[in-house]
Formats: C-alpha cells, structure tokens, sequence
C-alpha cells in the first residue's frame, strides 16, 4: 500500500480550472452584435424615430397632408391654458386610483390569502384554480367587455342593470350619460379588469416564501394581519414596486376603456389624456398639439418611472445596510 505525498494529494483534489459558461470565440464578442442588430433596428424604426418626428410635429400647425407649417411654440403655450388638458389630467388621477390604489391593495390581501389561509387549508389546486378566475377579465379583449357593460348600463328600459331596478321600483337612470355614475361605471370597469394582475404576480412572488415562516408565526401566536405584514410585505417588495409602477404607467395610458365605453363623456367628466390626443389627432386633425399632449404625456411618463426607480433602490440600499 503505497503512501501519498502530500504534492500527489494537492495534485489529485485540485479542481478544473473554471470554464466560461457561454463558449468564447476567438474573434471576441463582436460576433454576438449581429444577434442584437435585429432588435436595435426595430428599435429605431418603431419608437426612436417616430419619437424625434413626433417632437418635431409639437412645433408645427399640421393637418397630416401637405407641409408642417414651423409655428414654434405656439402649442406649447396654448396647452397651459387649455381646460380639457388640464381636465383630462385631474382624471387621470381616477385611473390611477381605479387601477393602481385599489387593485394593487386588494390583489396584495388576496394574493397572501390565497396562499396563507386558502392554500394551506384546502390545497395548491383550488388556489391556482382562483387565480386563474381572478386574471379572466385580463385576456377578455377590452372591446367585448367595453360592448358589453354598454349593454349592462345602457339607458332606458333596455340596460340590464335599469331592467333589474325596475323590479324592486327604481326608475330607470342614465348612467353613462351623468355625473358621477359615469366616472363611477368606467373605474369600476378598470378595477375589474387589472385586478387580476396584481394577484397573479404577487401569488408567483409568494411562491418562493417558506411555508414554515407562516407556521412558525402562528405558534408564536401572530395572528393573520401580523403575519402579512411581517412575512409578506417584506419579502414581495420588489413585487410590489414592479406592480404598482407598471400600473401607474398603463393608467397615465389608459385608453380603451375610455373609448369604448364613455368617449370621454359625459361633457369630458372621463376625458384622459391619450384619449384627448386622439382626438386631437384624428377628429380634430391637429396633428401638431395632438402631439404636443402625446409629448406630455411621454415625459410624464418617463418621470414618473424615475421616481420609481429611485425611490425602491434607495429602499434596497437601506435594508442591504440594516437601516
């Protein structure tokens, strides 16, 4: 039996050397830019372009025919003293409400209900099976589901909703034509479309919690409420950013339900600011302050996303640091 020397050792326990997970040509990495060309160029196309043309578009009287006649800044004046911008703005503060406040609060209790109570109590499958009868309406086209709460709301006798008043005596009322029941109707239409959003990245996010986190709470006697916020809060916070900013930016956006349902009416109580531009774009065709709102709303936007990010990495910084 022969004895090794502690080099014959060192020899024999000494790991490969680590090998690059992607293999490396000889050229470098040059060659790897032609895979990204395709996307840099729709890039340009798509949105680079169009941006730098639709900025030119806010200095010019257009009517989409002809030459763009250079006015300067003549749009930019006008829109800080246009009522139906700064309306459409202040409404948009509803859509914030109807699609980020409320879903995100009530997809975050749901989502940690389903998965701390609903789960734990009656298995995986029945809260995966509500999941997916929470995120329906978000695959439902906004155009069928606008058609039909027109249908529900309609005024007369022939809605549905005034059908089913009249049997309990209520006069038929008109809901989509009067304040504030239409602003009331299409928030009640973007909570229930978005709601299901929230709930199904919050429940992925809860995916990686340990279960036993929850149990050995309970035994310590913290009920529910004191579990979500010491347990759930914590952990899905990224989540929670991730949502609430990705929402906030569909509800500065929002246009669909506006159009199929309200058309900004009645007398612009539900004007939002992507609808007012397309109006100003195709009813109108003022091509160059249509632009000047869509602009707007860009750099609104793009604001808005900063404050975001900045605001959840000074939050990670303070808890890597313990603060």
């Amino acid at each position: 039996m022969s004895v090794l020397t502690r080099a014959e050792r060192g020899a024999r326990t000494k790991l490969p050397p680590e090998q690059p997970s992607i293999p490396q040509r000889k050229g470098g990495t040059a060659g790897y830019w032609l895979y990204l060309l395709p996307g840099f160029v729709l890039l340009l196309v798509i949105v680079i372009i169009p941006l730098i043309f639709n900025v030119y578009l806010t200095f010019t009287k257009w009517r989409g025919v002809r030459t763009p006649e250079f006015i300067g800044l003549e749009n930019w004046v006008k829109i800080f003293t246009d009522e139906d911008f700064w309306t459409s703005f202040t409404n948009s503060v509803w859509m914030v409400l109807a699609m980020v406040v409320i879903p995100t609060t009530v997809g975050l209790i749901v989502a940690a209900l389903l998965f701390d109570v609903v789960g734990r109590k009656f298995g995986g499958k029945v809260g995966s099976f509500l999941r997916a009868t929470y995120y329906l309406p978000q695959i439902l086209p906004i155009a069928v589901a606008g058609i039909v709460i027109g249908w529900m709301f309609r005024p007369g006798a022939t809605g549905s909703v005034n059908q089913i008043l009249a049997v309990f005596g209520i006069p038929a009322y008109d809901w989509l034509g009067q304040m504030p029941s239409a602003l009331l109707v299409l928030m009640g239409v973007l909570v229930w479309v978005q709601l299901g959003y929230p709930i199904v990245v919050f429940m992925a996010a809860l995916q990686r919690v340990d279960p036993e986190l929850y149990e050995a709470a309970e035994l310590d006697g913290a009920n529910w409420f004191q579990r979500f916020s010491a347990i759930t809060m914590s952990i899905i916070r990224p989540e929670i950013f991730v949502v609430t900013l990705t929402c906030t930016i569909a509800a500065l956006k929002v246009f669909g339900p506006v159009y199929i349902i309200t058309q900004g009416g009645p007398a612009g109580a539900t004007l939002v600011p992507a609808y007012y531009a397309y109006t100003e774009f195709f009813t109108k065709r003022n091509i160059g302050y249509g632009a000047t709102i869509a602009t707007v709303l860009t750099i609104l936007v793009v604001v808005v996303s900063i404050i975001f990010i900045r605001v959840q990495n000074s939050m990670e910084r303070k808890e890597r640091a313990g603060l």
